[in-house]
């Protein structure tokens, strides 16, 4: 067979494989001895038949598909090996001639990832600060979760809670009828549609009114979005929202625990810096590591971006499906095209396969290990909180694979507080780094 390295370019290998015409009738000739074992052909044993026969009965294409499919993954093998050329996932293969046969491999190749001076790095953590007036807001939501609600004589008002009989419908076909329904009238809500709380703002007690509004574009059910509603209502109750005094008997409402309303804006404040901290500490480690990547070159073949945005939309499609919704509906929803998605995802899932490649480098450069024991420490904190089927869950996880995905999260994590430490200037991590070394 005759093999030409066309070119390389984004660390693809570009090649053209063609194959010798005593290789095709070769690979023919193996391909007929297979088949005419598996079919049946009237007048003759199985085995037996001639190919020229073989031939005229399962069709020519048969028998060239069948070797196509042999000898074009034989072929490429031999390829790669000639040109001595490591891939690192299947090519992209396209036949482009059949006899005798001439294909087209895309091959992608081994990244190269040239790491900056990351033990150089210097990010400043950003304070963690929690002030009276978010504490004053944690006391705020929980009077409204212990408010009680009271009838009133009066029209209704943002905020209250009204009881009401619904009937509506879009263009004609059925939308939302219920009787006795509960709703709080929201300024600004979208539900059931925008402008719907609005409409019933001075409405009193017994009082219909029918009014239409307009669905939006992006509405859940893309099969009504953007079309008119019509809404006939009928307002039977109107509550008001009674907010609790802020006393010591508030704080005991709220948690038994606490004794005193200082013991409960105490724990709000500790809550609220625990939050703090935590969204602190990861937006601290997301800038160390895109420190370490803007300092480092990383190429790579296109096909891992592909591998990602398709991961990522496998994410993100099982999470639509569980809303109900299909891709074909989703897509309608945000009106674009799958390509138009993938594209849209496309700069984020570079960025994150080159984070991968650099943390990888950094761990490969630092010898950052992972014990037997720590991967099993990782599947008792992982199991720990299973209510039921604790054991068939920790089976699970210590299959190979199941293994080798935790001690690549757990090699991830220690490259990251390794690099988290020299960003805040630890000078003893990087002694005992460069000692380990040695």
């Amino acid at each position: 067979m005759k093999v030409t390295n066309e070119k390389t370019e984004n660390h693809q290998a570009f090649l053209t494989v063609e194959m010798e015409p005593a290789e095709m009738e070769e690979s023919l000739e193996n391909s007929y001895r297979r088949l005419v074992k598996k079919i049946d052909i009237p007048g003759f044993r199985k085995g037996k038949a001639p190919r020229a026969i073989l031939e005229r009965h399962v069709g020519q294409e048969s028998l060239l598909r069948e070797t196509i499919d042999e000898l074009v993954p034989q072929a490429y093998e031999k390829a790669l090996e000639e040109q001595e050329i490591e891939a690192i996932a299947q090519p992209q293969i396209e036949v482009v001639q059949t006899n005798p046969i001439i294909f087209k491999a895309v091959v992608p190749l081994k990244p190269l990832i040239k790491l900056g001076d990351y033990r150089g790095i210097q990010v400043s953590p950003e304070p963690v600060e929690v002030t009276d007036s978010s504490v004053d807001d944690v006391i705020e939501q929980l009077r409204h979760q212990h408010a009680t609600w009271e009838p009133v004589d009066r029209a209704v008002d943002l905020g209250d809670l009204v009881i009401l009989d619904v009937e509506s419908s879009v263009e004609g076909e059925p939308f939302i009828n219920q009787k006795g329904a509960q709703y709080q009238v929201v300024g600004g809500s979208s539900a059931p549609a925008p402008g719907f709380a609005e409409q019933l703002v001075s409405m009193n007690k017994n009082q219909e009114k029918e009014f239409k509004l307009r669905l939006p574009a992006d509405y859940s059910r893309s099969e009504l979005a953007d079309r008119e509603a019509s809404f006939k209502v009928a307002v039977t109750e109107i509550k008001q929202e009674n907010l609790p005094e802020v006393t010591d008997d508030f704080a005991r409402e709220v948690d038994p625990d606490f004794q005193t309303v200082s013991e409960l804006r105490e724990k709000a404040f500790t809550d609220l810096k625990a939050r703090a901290e935590e969204v602190t500490r990861r937006n601290f480690e997301e800038r160390v590591i895109e420190a370490a990547v803007d300092i480092s070159e990383a190429e790579f073949p296109p096909f891992l971006v592909e591998v990602e945005i398709d991961r990522s939309l496998s994410r993100d499609l099982q999470f639509v499906q569980q809303s109900g919704f299909s891709l074909e509906q989703y897509l309608k929803s945000i009106n674009k095209t799958e390509e138009e998605l993938r594209e849209e995802m496309r700069p984020a899932a570079t960025r994150r396969v080159a984070q991968f490649l650099v943390l990888s480098k950094i761990t490969e450069e630092e010898k950052v290990e992972v014990s037997a024991s720590e991967i099993d420490n990782e599947i008792e904190e992982m199991t720990k909180t299973a209510a039921e089927n604790k054991d068939e869950l920790k089976k699970a996880l210590n299959t190979p694979q199941a293994r080798e995905s935790i001690e690549q999260r757990l090699l991830t994590r220690k490259t990251i507080q390794l690099l988290v430490e020299i960003a805040q200037g630890s000078k003893e991590t990087i002694t005992k780094q460069k000692e380990d070394k040695k």
